[in-house]
């Protein structure tokens, strides 16, 4: 009787102390739930920066960024791009003279946010002295984001890469 009691004493003692900590589960939840915090008061800031880790031309394979330096930058109303670029240039582009890249600086025009159940979609429109770019952003609650640049002069380019706070200068 006495082992009885006892073994019912641990083994409910146990149980209260489990049913006090938190699951891995709710743990993984409340991570996840700060982390869309971060990115949608990243969002709604317009200081953010995209960093691409891999590019997806219209034309060939997969091309890995992580040794090229590259960002699309937001701040409040201009967008500054130094993204590489692979693909086919139509006229207006400069033949190996510049950088080749997509290299522009401007004021943000048409911009807008949609949120949808698992990401932002931020769509805006950039002009510049040489071409007018069309830009995607879709960022995930994770931070993850995938960005579409089109252009008037270029075939359309995708990267898949990160959403973060603006680096210090």
């Amino acid at each position: 009787m006495k082992t009885a009691v006892l073994s019912f004493f641990l083994s409910f003692s146990m149980l209260i102390g489990f049913a006090q900590e938190k699951t891995k589960q709710q743990i993984k939840e409340e991570q996840k739930l700060a982390k869309q915090k971060k990115v949608e008061a990243l969002i709604d800031s317009k200081e953010y920066e995209f960093v691409g880790t891999m590019a997806y031309p219209m034309r060939g394979r997969s091309i890995d960024l992580t040794t090229n330096s590259n960002f699309l930058r937001v701040k409040n109303d201009s967008i500054h791009s130094e993204m590489p670029y692979f693909g086919r240039a139509y006229a207006g582009v400069a033949y190996g003279g510049g950088s080749g890249g997509l290299d522009f600086k401007g004021v943000a025009k048409k911009y807008s946010v949609t949120k949808g159940k698992k990401n932002y979609v931020i769509k805006t429109e950039v002009r510049d002295n040489s071409d007018n770019y069309s830009i995607i952003l879709t960022v995930y609650f994770d931070g993850g984001a995938s960005l579409t640049i089109s252009s008037n002069n270029r075939d359309s380019i995708n990267y898949r890469g990160n959403l973060e706070k603006q680096k210090a200068k």
